[in-house]
């Protein structure tokens, strides 16, 4: 506040503007690659099949197979993954949850180290640590969020982990199949509709990184091209030389 009682413009602006975007970019980030994993993997699947000169029955079939195949391996990988980072925290908090009730000293004394390293003057970090002490589950909360980087009310789900995956990576991989299943037989329109998808999910990524929408965009559609290019190439090679 001014000295007239009128908060400081400059104050007033910056507590205003100064918001941050989500930096470990929250489900979006999981999201979107989930969706781009599919849309990549099915494409560069039936890219390689058309290569070879298959028919677009046996096209649509190994788009379909490696949608249901990819979305529940990413859905068996996803939820195995969180579930061990999950029962690893447990264990390690109930380690600290047993360090707190048979040495309790020790504990404050380490907290209020790591405070005082931080820069608190070492009385006034200690009188911090002792009062954090007076409940159990919030030194415990404390101690796991300053020594292992966790908060334990905020664990991930393995279930929620794992129907994440498997409905982001169908949503990708569904799109270079569309086409075939209302009615087309030619490659190209499968194709289009993937690289349009890529484009969208790169430009949504966009929104937790530093870089503009269009260049998040195209650099993900060029990836993505560059790998249906490769796998039709493949295709086309492996089928002449099994012809």
């Amino acid at each position: 506040m001014s000295e007239a009682g009128v908060s400081d413009p400059t104050h007033v602006a910056h507590r205003d503007n100064h918001t941050h975007r989500d930096v470990n970019g929250g489900w979006l980030r999981p999201a979107v690659f989930g969706a781009m994993d599919g849309l990549v993997s099915n494409l560069g699947l039936m890219t390689g099949v058309a290569g070879s000169a298959a028919s677009p029955q046996t096209i649509v079939i190994s788009g379909l197979a490696g949608l249901a195949a990819g979305a529940f391996s990413m859905a068996a990988g996803e939820y195995t993954s969180v579930a061990s980072q999950r029962e690893l925290v447990l264990a390690e908090l109930e380690i600290e949850r047993r360090e707190l009730r048979r040495s309790p000293g020790e504990e404050i004394k380490e907290l209020a180290a790591l405070y005082e390293a931080r820069g608190v003057d070492a009385d006034l970090a200690l009188q911090v640590a002792e009062q954090l002490h007076r409940d159990p589950e919030q030194a415990l909360e404390i101690h796991a969020r300053e020594e292992l980087g966790i908060d334990p009310a905020d664990l991930p789900s393995p279930t929620v982990a794992a129907v994440s995956s498997f409905l982001s990576f169908s949503l990708g991989a569904v799109l270079p199949v569309l086409p075939y299943l209302f009615g087309t037989t030619a490659l190209w329109p499968a194709v289009v509709l993937a690289l349009i998808g890529l484009f969208v999910c790169g430009a949504v990524v966009a929104r937790v990184t530093a870089r503009p929408w269009w260049y998040s965009g195209l650099r993900q559609l060029g990836l993505g091209a560059a790998a249906a290019g490769v796998t039709y190439g493949l295709g086309t090679l492996f089928g002449v030389a099994v012809g």
